[in-house]
């Protein structure tokens, strides 16, 4: 059996894969468990036009594939196409057990492994994610300057994408399939008061029409008291039920989670967890921002600090 790794990373999004860029430069040679989905959330958008250095915009997979192409040529290596299952965190060197079965060790573990948007799990959805179905009005809200469109949610969250669609679209529709909001007192008073923002309430999505060559062209919606179906036409719908943090691994383990069930930092100093040698990155415990540029700069902050405990530890022989 091979001897342990200087770093392990989960995840290959943005935090991720800037970490092993960090951690390859400082010649710790970085092993990359790509997950089963490689790229993360950038890896299913389309053009984004909000990441640093890109003034006529990347389109999300470019950026992903380019900043492991930079990371591979410092070092980087990557398992593609692998969940990791098991951590055992219990002792140093740290033991990452893989869904085939391969294991690894590690002197210091990244979990970078990210969050995923909620779907509704209607028709339509998936096929058209980036091509008018969105999860992000920060990312793609800029899109939709002058048109009508929707948001389907009732929380804090759908309050704050509708309203800060309103600075770019003439008319945006909240869809929220109960009679009240669920969003807290002063996000329910913006957004009920806003002259730009509609609610059709007990109101649900059945499903997403168009396809990707012409893009969205409608969300079909039904009103769950009386039945009825109709076609809302909009060229955007965003979608804001929540988000899922990619945590299943670190159930029952020493790393804090919240009540979320994201990664908490050992007394909020990123990228710190309450594991000594295990360090956080990105959307894994980052709920407020949830940005490309932000998941990167948690990632270099974890290989910054992963090398220096690293080198710490080297110093006093532990």
């Amino acid at each position: 059996m091979e001897g342990p790794r200087n770093v392990i990373i989960l995840g290959s999004g943005c935090a991720g894969l800037t970490a092993a860029i960090y951690a390859a430069r400082a010649n710790l040679a970085p092993l990359v468990i790509e997950g089963l989905e490689f790229g993360g959330q950038l890896y299913t958008t389309t053009d984004v036009e909000n990441y640093p250095g890109f003034p006529e915009g990347i389109m999300g997979p470019e950026l992903i594939d380019r900043m492991k192409m930079q990371a591979a040529r410092f070092g980087a290596e990557f398992v593609s196409h692998q969940n990791a299952t098991r951590l055992d965190l219990a002792r140093r060197p740290f033991e990452i057990t893989l869904g085939n079965g391969d294991s690894y060790h590690a002197k210091a573990l990244i979990v970078a492994t990210g969050a995923s948007p909620k779907q509704l799990g209607v028709e339509g959805e998936m096929e058209l994610r980036g091509y008018g179905v969105s999860t992000c009005a920060t990312c793609d809200g800029a899109f939709f300057r002058d048109q009508e469109i929707a948001v389907v949610g009732g929380g804090d969250t759908a309050m704050e994408e509708a309203l800060f669609l309103t600075r770019f679209a003439s008319k945006v529709s909240v869809l929220h399939r109960r009679e009240e909001l669920r969003a807290s007192k002063i996000m329910q008073e913006r957004a009920l008061a806003h002259d730009k923002i509609e609610f059709l309430w007990n109101t649900e999505v059945v499903r997403f029409e168009g396809d990707p060559k012409s893009g969205l062209k409608a969300v079909r919606i039904v009103n769950n008291k009386t039945g009825e179906e109709s076609a809302l036409p909009v060229h955007g719908c965003f979608v804001a039920i929540g988000h899922d943090p990619n945590t299943e691994i670190l159930t029952g383990s020493p790393i804090r989670l919240d009540e979320q069930g994201y990664v908490s930092p050992a007394d909020r100093h990123l990228p710190f967890t309450a594991v000594e040698g295990v360090f956080v990155a990105g959307d894994v415990h980052d709920h407020h921002y949830r940005q490309a540029v932000t998941a990167a700069g948690h990632g270099c902050a974890a290989a910054i600090d992963a090398e220096r405990w690293l080198e710490a530890q080297d110093a006093t022989g532990r």
